[in-house]
This record gives C-alpha cells, structure tokens and sequence, in this order.
C-alpha cells in the first residue's frame, strides 16, 4: 500500500512538469517579445492573446460552437462506424485483408485535399465538414479496435474452444473485452482529430466555424486574435482527449480491467 502511494506521488509530481515548462516558456514569450523589435501584429505577447479572447469571446464563443457541433456529430458517426467495421474485420479474416490495406491507402491523401472537394461535391454547408471528420477519425478507430481484436491471448482462445465456447461466443467473451485499451487508444486519437478536421474543413469555405473565423483574423492581420483562436482549438481539442479519457476509465471500472 505504501509502495502504491508512493507510485501515485510520483505520478502527481510528474504531471505538474509539462504545465510548468508551459508555463515558463509564455513567461519567457512575454519578457522577450516587448524586447525585440518584432512589430506585435507578426508576434503579439500572450498578455495580448488573452486581452484579445476576453475581448471578442462572445463572438469567438458562437464561432467555437459550429466548430465543436460539426466535430461532434462526425466523430460520434465514425465512432459507429470504426467499431462496426472493427469488429467485421477482427471476426473475418478474409474481410480484413481486403480491406485493411484499402484504409490504409486512404490515408495517404492529405485532408487539405479532400475539403476543398467535398465543398465542389456537397456545397459549403454541414455536410462537407461532417463527412471530413469521419473520413479523419474512422481510421484510428477502426484499425486500433481491429488490431486488438487480433492480438489477443491464444492460450485463452483454445480454452474458450476447449470448453465448447463456439467462435462466436469465444469473438464476444474473450477478444472484445480484450480490445477495449486499444478501441479507446484510436478514440483518444480520433477525438483530437475531429476537431482538426473540422476546422481544415471551414478554411475551404464556411459561414462560421473557428476555421473561417482563424482566415478572417489571419486576413485582417489581426495576430492576436488568430493566437486566440488556435488556444481555443487547442483548448477544445484537450477537453475532448480528457472526455475520452475519463470515459475509459468508467468502462474499464465496470469491467474489472
């Protein structure tokens, strides 16, 4: 017991470093810009960033919200569809070696690529920014998932089999569970994505959104609001990695992992 708290104030003592670096590098950013002859409109100082979101946070506020819905509404449906399409592939072998490598080819499109389609194909409204979002979060979740529905325990698959477990049943009890780490590995990762994608998606054209609103700051060379609004982006896509995760940790409670 001793050992284990020990472990745990280890742990709390590590956590608090990435925050201080964090935390000294901006003050090292607000003591030294003033002091170059950098014009504050190519490298405002945080003091500015933050005088900046205050300012205009109603209106940052409103924009951040389409962002957060479209990024919302697509990962949930790539959720759907990475798990379906995971438990497809980790259950027929056949399945899975036609069309793993087919994911994989799709990858190496770049995103900023497709949007600008999509916009030509679907318009400049939800949809386009919506089928983005699960074109980028499907992938994670659906070769993490499928990967650990593979890579499970053999030994415990022949004693399944031995006990008259048949492959169905042995698929259920015995790789799902053992999937569970690896699904949320790709929903941690596609979480962070989503909301990515979905402001690549605004650039190529958008009535609001953080993107559109990021091209609008960057046109009107308005620097510090631009900082803004990436700190917003960085912001939400934190919160979503840290929804995910407090999630894993309920699900992996309630199956005794």
């Amino acid at each position: 017991m001793k050992k284990l708290k020990n472990t745990e104030l280890k742990k709390n003592s590590f956590d608090i470093l990435p925050a201080g670096l964090i935390l000294f590098l901006l003050v090292l950013w607000q003591l030294i810009a003033p002091a170059t002859d950098i014009p504050e409109y190519i490298l405002p100082t945080p003091v500015r960033i933050i005088e900046a979101l205050i300012k205009d946070w109603n209106l940052i506020f409103s924009h951040a919200l389409v962002t957060f819905s479209e990024a919302l509404v697509g990962f949930l449906l790539a959720v759907l569809f990475g798990i379906f399409s995971g438990v497809i592939m980790g259950y027929y072998e056949p399945v899975r070696r036609a069309f793993y490598p087919v994911f994989v080819i799709s990858q190496t499109i770049p995103t900023i690529v497709l949007a600008p389609l999509f916009a030509i194909w679907f318009g400049f409204g939800l949809m386009p920014k919506i089928i983005l979002v699960v074109l980028v979060c499907f992938f994670p979740i659906a070769v993490t998932f499928t990967e650990g529905l593979v890579e499970t325990d053999r030994s415990m698959d022949e004693l399944l089999k031995v006990m008259g477990a048949g492959k169905w049943k042995s698929f259920c009890v015995l790789r799902i569970p053992q999937a569970i780490p690896s699904l949320f590995s790709g929903l941690k990762i596609a979480a962070t994505y989503s909301i990515m994608a979905a402001v690549i998606s605004e650039w190529v054209g958008a009535k609001m959104g953080l993107g559109i609103f990021m091209t609008r700051a960057m046109s009107s060379f308005r620097t510090a609001l631009l900082f803004a609004d990436i700190l917003v982006i960085v912001i939400l896509s934190l919160a979503v990695y840290k929804l995910i995760e407090i999630f894993e940790k309920i699900i992996k409670l309630k199956i005794n992992f």
